[in-house]
C-alpha cells in the first residue's frame, strides 16, 4: 500500500478565475497570487498554495493532491501501482513546476477521480497574512483538510482507496433518503495523520467532480465571521451551521465558483488511531446542518 501523509492540495478548473480570486480573498479569507503556467494559487498557510485554480471551459474539481514523505516513498508507490496493475502517468516538468513538487504522478480511480501523488513540496518561507484577518487555518502535518469524492462504482473505488492508496476506515454512514430503498454508502477514510478523515467516498455521481472540500479554522468566531462574509458577498448556502456526529466539526457549507461545496469549520476531532474503533453512525449531525437550505 502507498504511504500517504495528507491532502496536500486540490486542483479545480474555473471558467472565471477572477471569481475564484474574489471568493478566496473576500469570503474564505485566503491569499491569492498567479500560478506558473496560468491559474491561481490560493494560500492558506506557510506553503505557497493549497488550492490551485486553473482556467478552462468548465467549472469543476479536477484532482486531489496527496503528499508522500519523500523520494523513497514515491518510488515505493510506483512499485505498488505496478504490482496492482494500475495505470499511472508521470507528471511533466511543467506540471511539477506548477504544483511546486520534486516529482508527481497521477492515477484515476474506478469512479474516474484523479489522484496526484507527489513528494518534496517547494517552500518560499512566506507567512500567511489573511486579507480578512483570519489568524490561521488548521493544516500542517494534517494537510489542507479533507475532500469527499463521488464514487458511483463504490466497491471498486473503496477497494482502490484502501488496498492501493493505503487509506484506512474511520467510520461509515449509510444514507437512507428512501427507507424502502437500499442505503447510499458514504465511507470516511484516514491516512497517516490524526485528522478524522482526509478522504470520504460517496456512492453517487456528482457533476462538479466533488461533493465538498473542508477547511478548518482555529476558533468558532472565525466560522461566524466567514458566514457573515458569505452573506455579504451573496455566496449560496449549501447547509446551515451544525455539528457533525462523527468528526465533531462545527461548520457550514457553501458553494464554490467551481460548483462543488466547501465546508468551513472548527473543532474537528483528532484521533489516536491505536485506540479508535470504526463504527456506523445513523445521523449526519448532532444538531443543525440542514442540507435542504441549498435547495431553497
Amino acid at each position: 500500500m502507498i504511504d500517504i501523509r495528507g491532502l496536500s492540495y486540490f486542483v479545480a478548473e474555473s471558467a472565471d478565475p477572477v471569481q475564484w480570486q474574489r471568493y478566496a480573498e473576500d469570503v474564505l479569507g485566503m491569499m491569492v497570487r498567479e500560478a506558473p503556467a496560468g491559474g491561481l494559487y490560493v494560500k492558506m498557510d506557510e506553503r505557497p498554495y493549497r488550492m490551485l485554480i486553473v482556467p478552462g471551459g468548465e467549472s469543476r474539481y479536477l484532482a486531489s493532491g496527496w503528499e508522500l514523505a519523500g523520494e523513497k516513498a514515491f518510488n515505493a508507490a510506483i512499485e505498488v501501482l505496478d504490482q496492482a496493475d494500475v495505470n499511472w502517468r508521470l507528471g511533466t516538468a511543467e506540471q511539477c513546476d506548477q504544483r511546486g513538487v520534486q516529482a508527481l504522478l497521477h492515477v484515476t480511480d474506478p469512479s474516474g477521480n484523479r489522484h496526484e501523488l507527489s513528494w518534496g513540496h517547494r517552500s518560499d518561507c512566506q507567512p500567511f497574512v489573511s486579507p480578512q484577518g483570519v489568524p490561521g487555518f488548521v493544516t500542517g502535518d494534517m494537510g489542507l483538510g479533507h475532500t469527499v469524492l463521488p464514487a458511483p462504482n463504490f466497491d471498486a473505488t473503496l477497494a482502490f482507496a484502501k488496498e492501493v492508496l493505503g487509506f484506512e476506515l474511520s467510520d461509515i454512514f449509510n444514507f437512507r433518503p428512501d427507507p424502502s430503498a437500499p442505503p447510499i454508502r458514504i465511507h470516511f477514510l484516514h491516512c497517516k495523520n490524526s485528522r478524522h478523515h482526509s478522504l470520504a467516498l460517496a456512492e453517487y455521481p456528482v457533476p462538479s467532480g466533488c461533493v465538498h472540500v473542508m477547511v478548518e479554522v482555529e476558533s468558532m468566531t472565525e466560522v461566524g465571521r466567514a458566514h457573515d462574509r458569505r452573506i455579504a458577498h451573496d455566496v449560496p448556502l449549501s447547509a446551515t451551521l451544525g455539528q457533525h456526529l462523527n468528526d465533531r466539526m462545527t461548520s457550514f457549507y457553501m458553494k464554490t465558483p467551481s460548483g462543488f461545496d466547501l465546508e468551513y469549520g472548527y473543532g474537528g476531532l483528532l484521533v489516536d488511531w491505536q485506540d479508535h474503533s470504526a463504527f456506523e453512525f445513523t445521523r449526519v449531525s448532532l444538531w443543525g446542518h440542514d442540507f435542504s437550505a441549498g435547495q431553497k
